[in-house]
């Protein structure tokens, strides 16, 4: 019979898990066994364990973090027992997947900083009371030596060179250290220690997820299904969600800027974000986008989109007050809330006070936006790069979101 082949009708309730497993997945792999899990759940009552890790490597979470954390939560709501794992240990390695250098490994005090507020941030997509959270150095340190030598034993130096971006820095001749070829050993081994029977993970954690089904197998346990989702392209429509590209929209972030920040990305990437992040129902989504293509302003869904995202991370009335706010700035208004900036040294040239004011960040940027007619003092636009303000205080304004009210002595 086929891997993916499915041997029997299925009920309504395992149907119905199946078509949530699948909404948005990229990846559901065998998906004849995850249709058999879900199946041994209907029938004994008993929760299937879902894992997702994510190594602590920065102290934030952003909305392409949360495209795994949704469908967790989705599976959560289903019955099952999710388990939020940090990797604590694996991040002293540091995840080589899709890199073409080594990754500089963090310290284990940058690693407990971050961990502190992971958690507590995955906290407002998942359901914390029916979350099990694990860290892996629970059963990585007391591994040891000789166990790191008899899990090795485990699997093959050609397989792990299989891997795509191992295999295009053994081929250009770029270091690979042997650290690095441990980790998805490690991250394979905590599905064994877990007893996981799903691990969910991006598109480009593919390989070590199945490192995990191999060695559940070595160690004679029923193998793990895996599910990826696609990573999700930040706000310039191009590269990954990244804090380190500047495209991302942090969790945590207030809800005026959330927003904006949602409010600004293509009509096109907007289905994907849908797809992604809505809570909404596939039938809802595939409505809204024939009422679009049928002459409905897309704006309109991107406002749904924002106001949807922004309510689940803070709530109805700051989502209400933050479309009233981008409204305000659409018309040529103010924000309510701007940062207040003191500054001596009247005269301030226009250049070093946009950075100094932390609008820019640098004065020849500062400089290249007022050429552009991007920066306006008091409502009028800057056209005179050579530009002093006298002491007093002025609302400064770069772009269409950066505002400041600034006091100069």
């Amino acid at each position: 019979m086929p891997e993916n082949a499915i041997d029997a009708p299925l009920t309504e309730q395992v149907g119905h898990a199946l078509a949530v497993s699948l909404r948005g997945c990229h990846e559901l792999l065998p998906q004849a066994d995850w249709v058999r899990k879900l199946q041994r759940a209907e029938a004994t009552g008993q929760p299937l364990r879902i894992k997702l890790g994510l190594d602590p490597t920065a102290p934030d979470i952003h909305l392409g973090h949360t495209v795994v954390l949704n469908k967790m939560r989705q599976l959560q709501d289903l019955g099952h027992r999710v388990i939020f794992l940090i990797g604590d240990f694996t991040s002293l390695i540091g995840d080589p997947s899709g890199r073409n250098t080594t990754r500089p490994p963090l310290t284990k005090e940058q690693i407990e900083a971050n961990a502190q507020t992971y958690y507590r941030q995955a906290s407002l997509v998942l359901d914390p009371e029916k979350t099990e959270i694990r860290y892996n150095s629970e059963w990585s340190d007391p591994l040891g030596a000789r166990g790191m030598i008899e899990l090795a034993a485990k699997y093959t130096v050609a397989r792990l060179l299989e891997r795509d971006d191992f295999a295009k820095r053994f081929a250009a001749n770029a270091p690979i250290s042997v650290h690095e070829l441990l980790y998805p050993l490690m991250q394979g081994y905590d599905s064994v220690a877990l007893k996981s029977d799903l691990e969910l993970g991006g598109t480009d954690q593919k390989f070590n997820l199945l490192v995990g089904r191999t060695l559940q197998a070595e160690y004679g346990q029923e193998p793990q299904c895996i599910l990826t989702m696609p990573l999700l392209e930040g706000l310039d429509g191009i590269e990954k969600m990244s804090k380190s590209k500047n495209n991302y929209v942090g969790i945590t972030e207030p809800a005026n800027t959330m927003f904006a920040k949602i409010l600004s990305i293509s009509d096109e990437q907007m289905w994907k974000w849908f797809t992604l992040l809505s809570f909404r129902s596939e039938a809802e989504i595939v409505k809204l986008k024939a009422e679009v293509e049928a002459g409905r302003n897309p704006k309109d869904a991107k406002v749904m989109l924002a106001k949807e995202i922004t309510t689940r991370f803070h709530d109805a009335a700051a989502a209400d007050a933050a479309e009233a706010d981008f409204q305000n700035r659409a018309r040529g208004g103010i924000p309510d809330e701007i940062p207040e900036v003191s500054l001596s040294g009247a005269p301030f040239a226009i250049g070093a006070l946009l950075k100094a004011a932390n609008l820019v960040p640098s004065t020849t940027e500062g400089l290249r936006m007022v050429e552009q007619g991007g920066v306006r003092v008091d409502g009028a636009v800057v056209s005179d790069k050579s530009l002093k303000l006298p002491a007093g205080t002025f609302v400064v304004q770069v772009g269409k979101r950066k505002f400041a009210r600034v006091t100069l002595a």
